[in-house]
């Protein structure tokens, strides 16, 4: 009997085996369909991750998936939308001029977490044109007035303006845009406007709202015309850039990728001679680098110069196997009689400080015969086109709605007393002229003014009176008797204007047979 117990269980335990081995089979058939199943659907997850990434290869497109910012409603933005849709093609223009900047300024903007929109913001400001200019004195990508920018590091001299520069200019807007984002709380529409108008204009703004019981949001807020339009206008742009098909725009295309490399030098360069070694043109150092002011980077290094990146390496390479001396052209310069310090300054397209400073100079004196080294551009002035002064040129000489007046700064001039001699408004000489109302005006400084163009039958006396640029240049040579005095009466013009023209020391007196220019009126003149 126990024999068969025995059999009995051993049998028992046989077929529980077969079945547990059974459902651990099954269990693992089972599992095997599910983890075959997981694979291809694991695919299509991986896909729908890169695809972002093959999209965003546009910068335009990278910044559009990030926006933040938005409107109440679209009838917020209908009037700009409905502008830009008139003016198709200047978003196309917009677009292609963000080009080379557009990824440093959105680096710059995600490293100090502001929105991305903040990256469009330039194109509100200056429509992304470096050498822009408003008649309230900005200037530069980000539009920084003098005091702001002073405020924010951007250092100005005769060679460079900092509010020019593109990476120290956009620098310290973003710097700016996050302290006023601090000051509203974290509310970005309200620093966006502040950016605008001031941060005091937009506080008080805010305070008279909470009198009257009303909303503090930038929407309900009674601000200037400008300021209101400026924040609706900068979420249009990033609508219309999100869906340029929608709206009829065409935007320019970007790479993703950094397009500029910045290099530290050490030394002055002439503009000519960067050109040559990163093989660009001198106009894309400018365009670049529009915080140069002439034909050579500051005379105070260190100087952060940017470069298209390819074109960077090649600079690196040449800079080493350039001598030092090569960098800025020197010249010895011999004194000659009525020469000061300030005429070789202007001469050569330099600074006093620099003269004195090259040739360890303690005071402004130098004498006849001496000699000075004084720097000197490789190339003529026509090449630097992009530089402060031939800007200025084409400025003078551009062409636009009525006559044209040329006045010349003398002792005692200021904007007031211009603007009544020429019976117009200060803020329009200031436009012409890209003036700002605290600087005083240097003697010697050609003013454009724009009037009406007069009547045909007027006398033509009465019209060159007023300063009308009805001119032409003269050689004079200096006779026995002469003094600027009788000279200035005899061809009807200012002592101060020969002084100017001529770079005249009142110190050192005219010689007989000595050479001056004179810019002479050909009605009023008393010249025979």
């Amino acid at each position: 009997m126990l024999k068969q117990n025995k059999a009995l269980i051993k049998r028992f335990l046989y077929v529980s085996l077969l079945v547990l081995s059974a459902c651990t089979s099954q269990e693992e058939f089972e599992k095997k369909p599910v983890s075959v199943t997981h694979e291809p659907e694991t695919k299509p997850i991986q896909l729908a991750q890169a695809e972002p990434a093959i999209v965003e290869t546009d910068l335009w497109q990278y910044i559009s998936n990030r926006h933040t910012l938005s409107a109440p409603n679209q009838k917020k933005l209908f009037w700009h939308i409905d502008w830009f849709k008139k003016n198709p093609d200047y978003l196309t223009r917009v677009t292609k001029r963000a080009k080379p900047y557009l990824h440093l300024v959105k680096q710059e903007v995600e490293k100090a977490g502001l929105p991305i929109e903040i990256a469009l913001l330039p194109i509100v400001e200056s429509a992304y044109y470096p050498f822009s200019y408003s008649h309230g004195t900005a200037s530069g990508l980000w539009q920084f007035i003098p005091s702001t920018g002073k405020l924010y590091g951007l250092k100005e001299d005769w060679w460079y303006d900092g509010r020019r520069d593109v990476l120290a200019s956009t620098k310290a807007a973003v710097k700016y845009l996050k302290n006023l984002n601090k000051l509203f709380k974290g509310d970005h529409l309200l620093a966006i406007a502040a950016y605008n108008s001031g941060p005091g204009r937009v506080q008080k703004a805010i305070l008279k709202n909470k009198r009257l019981g009303k909303k503090t949001d930038f929407w309900h807020l009674d601000l200037p015309a400008e300021t209101r339009g400026y924040v609706p206008r900068l979420l249009a742009v990033a609508e219309l850039i999100k869906h340029p098909q929608r709206y009829g725009q065409t935007i320019t295309p970007v790479d993703n990728k950094p397009q500029l490399q910045a290099l530290i030098l050490d030394s002055q360069f002439d503009l000519a001679t960067i050109a040559q070694w990163a093989d660009i043109s001198l106009d894309d150092v400018y365009t670049l680098n529009p915080g140069l002011k002439r034909w050579a980077t500051p005379s105070n290094p260190p100087y952060t110069i940017l470069l298209p990146i390819d074109q960077a390496k090649i600079f690196e390479e040449n800079l080493n196997n350039q001598p030092k001396n090569a960098r800025v052209s020197w010249l010895r310069h011999k004194v000659a009689s009525g020469e000061s310090l300030s005429s070789l300054a202007y001469k050569f397209k330099t600074t006093l400080s620099q003269i004195k400073s090259i040739n360890n100079m303690s005071d402004n004196l130098i004498k006849v015969g001496e000699y000075l080294i004084v720097p000197l551009a490789q190339r003529t002035d026509n090449d630097y086109a992009l530089s402060e002064n031939e800007r200025e040129k084409r400025r003078l000489s551009a062409k636009k709605t009525g006559v044209k007046i040329i006045h010349t700064v003398v002792k005692g001039d200021s904007l007031w007393q211009i603007s009544k001699q020429y019976n117009t408004k200060i803020s329009r000489i200031v436009k012409w002229n890209h003036l700002t109302h605290d600087q005083p005006l240097s003697i010697g400084k050609k003013l454009v003014m724009w009037q009406a163009k007069p009547a045909k039958n007027k006398d033509l006396s009465k019209i060159t009176s007023v300063g009308i640029d009805i001119n032409r240049k003269v050689i004079y040579r200096v006779k026995s008797g002469d003094n600027l005095s009788t000279i200035a009466k005899k061809f009807n013009v200012r002592v101060n204007d020969l002084k100017t023209w001529n770079q005249l020391d009142i110190k050192n007196p005219l010689k007989i047979g000595q050479k001056l220019k004179i810019t002479v009126n050909v009605v009023n003149s008393k010249m025979k």
